[in-house]
């Protein structure tokens, strides 16, 4: 049960992306891009789980997270490790592991369907 709440802490926590913390440059980015309405809660967690723990994203979530864009992920994993509660993780590693994340969206994306 302290697991599921953890969980929730973390997704409220890539929601807000620890806005007491955040820089300006990255409040700007995504307040310029509209970046908080993008995406659907469960696939805000999906993408969080996929980039600062291990997990993986859904296809769906995958079309959500390209919808999103690359500059509002971006700017979501860096406001996100600026704050205190993920001051142990390195932000290399999830820099990393988000690129990853976002490489592997868009291959899915960008591969042909099979024909019917």
């Amino acid at each position: 049960m302290a697991s599921l709440n953890v969980y929730s802490a973390l997704v409220v926590l890539f929601l807000t992306c620890g806005a007491a913390m955040a820089t300006k440059e990255n409040d700007h980015i995504i307040r310029e891009n509209n970046c908080k309405t993008k995406m659907a809660l469960a696939c805000v967690l999906e993408a969080f789980t996929s980039s600062f723990e291990t997990g993986s994203i859904s296809n769906k979530c995958c079309g959500e997270l390209f919808v999103l864009g690359k500059v509002c992920h971006s700017a979501f994993v860096k406001r996100t490790l600026e704050n205190p509660l993920f001051k142990d993780l390195s932000p290399a590693t999830i820099i990393a592991k988000s690129i990853q994340t976002w490489n592997n969206c868009l291959a899915l994306i960008d591969s042909p369907s099979p024909s019917a």
